[in-house]
């Protein structure tokens, strides 16, 4: 079973992230989950949605959850690019790491609106095509 990301797919620069992690996944060890499909919470009951939406969630092949930077950690080892976010796990940075992510997490359509001039995607028009 491959690690499972959960992120907002209306959301640019998650959805560019996403897409960044797909092209890398070759050899299937990631899959995903966008919580904005409209099957989300019946595919997903015992889930807590807003959760999910506050931050992004992955889970591990026990079921067990992973949250924020350490899910985006453990996604990007998987695809062998684990270095580039391992030390924000790192003790003292882990903690102003954590602090920044939850405020792109809460900001994440305003922050995508400067980077990327959109504020969400809608119609599938950040979606890659695979």
């Amino acid at each position: 079973m491959a690690f499972k990301i959960f992120y907002d797919g209306t959301c640019p620069l998650c959805e560019k992230e996403m897409n960044q992690l797909k092209k890398l996944n070759t050899d299937g060890n990631l899959s995903f989950v966008d919580i904005m499909d409209d099957d989300f919470e019946r595919n997903y009951p015992d889930l807590e949605w807003q959760a999910l939406n506050d931050r992004i969630h992955g889970m591990c092949e026990d079921g067990t959850l992973l949250v924020g930077l350490d899910a985006t950690h453990r996604a990007w080892s998987e695809v062998g690019r684990g270095w580039v976010y391992a030390p924000l796990r790192w003790p003292i940075i882990r903690f102003f790491a954590d602090k920044a992510y939850l405020i792109f997490a809460k900001n994440r359509y305003k922050i995508s609106y400067w980077l990327t001039g959109k504020k969400r995607c809608e119609n599938n028009n950040c979606k890659a095509k695979y």
